[in-house]
């Protein structure tokens, strides 16, 4: 009996677990993880919407340059997103080198 009226309380916990706090629990960790691997150099945009490069990094500052050259200091948390990441540039660029050595290899032994 006692059950029988716990049973959609219990459930409507589950639900809302799966539905609100889990994904929540996600996106909070891939903010973090973001704003843990910035470098300098990455293009970035700020919870205000500046749109800026990294210019230097503290343990929990950064220093943002924008267009016109101005350098701006901002909490690392202020981060809301990076646009362009120096990593994955760099990372890009290897991956076209090693395409690049593959397609002239696999042309020099078809000659």
């Amino acid at each position: 009996m006692v059950w029988a009226q716990l049973l959609p309380l219990v459930i409507l916990f589950v639900l809302f677990y799966f539905l609100v706090i889990r994904p929540q629990q996600k996106r909070q960790k891939n903010i973090q993880q973001m704003q843990s691997n910035l470098a300098k150099g990455d293009k970035i945009v700020t919870i205000g919407g500046l749109h800026a490069t990294v210019d230097s990094i503290d343990e929990n500052k950064v220093v943002l340059r924008c267009g016109d050259g101005t350098r701006l200091t901002f909490d690392r948390s202020a981060i809301r997103e990076v646009t362009e990441s120096v990593a994955a540039k760099k990372a890009k660029a290897e991956s076209q080198k090693v395409d690049k050595k593959a397609a002239e290899k696999n042309a020099g032994e078809t000659k």
